[in-house]
């Protein structure tokens, strides 16, 4: 099953609140993940077994190395008004009071200490090309790419020094080899047990 583009034909005129509404009144069906990305509202099926999997290895090797006060959320919306986005990233690193001040569904983009995207076969060149610009563009100082589907083989790439919409690739390697993060995580990340796609 791939992801379902709903191209509304004046979305691209639509203003910023027009574009929530209408992502928070998109019915899709129990599990799919709801978002917009430069300014189309997409409808992606749920994740794999193998995708769940990775994201809940990083969970908890991130759960280790975090401060108290931050959370680990799996299905915060995280804006980028900029690019017309409104993401929902597999893992984000927030801190906690960032959603109890904000309220709503959703928080702006830059208040991420880290994002995490586990492509699916379906929104790999999204997490690959746009999320990555719309990430840097907030200001987002760490994206972690997890690419199972990538064409040379499952690779983990992490990102940071946002310039404009641009990163840095900081670390780059393939499913098995270590990936580290940097302060404030300063976190070991073991990729040996990752699942392929």
């Amino acid at each position: 099953m791939s992801a379902l583009t709903v191209d509304h034909s004046t979305a691209s005129g639509h203003e910023w609140d027009d574009l929530v509404r209408i992502w928070q009144e998109t019915d899709a069906p129990e599990g799919c993940k709801v978002e917009i990305i430069e300014r189309i509202v997409t409808v992606a099926p749920p994740p794999s077994n193998a995708h769940n999997d990775i994201a809940d290895l990083v969970h908890r090797a991130l759960y280790e190395v975090i401060p108290r006060h931050w959370g680990i959320y799996q299905t915060l919306g995280t804006a980028v008004p900029s690019r017309g986005g409104l993401y929902v990233p597999d893992l984000a690193v927030v801190p906690r009071q960032v959603l109890r001040d904000g309220g709503g569904n959703f928080v702006p983009a830059a208040a991420a200490e880290l994002v995490v995207e586990i492509t699916s076969q379906s929104n790999a060149a999204n997490d690959r090309i746009k999320k990555a610009a719309g990430y840097a563009q907030a200001g987002v100082p760490l994206y972690l790419l997890i690419d199972g589907w990538a064409p040379g083989g499952p690779t983990i790439t992490l990102y940071g020094e946002p310039q404009g919409d641009v990163y840095r690739v900081l670390r780059a390697g393939k499913f098995g080899e270590q990936v580290v993060l940097p302060e404030p995580f300063n976190l070991e990340l073991d990729t040996d047990e990752f699942p392929a796609s």
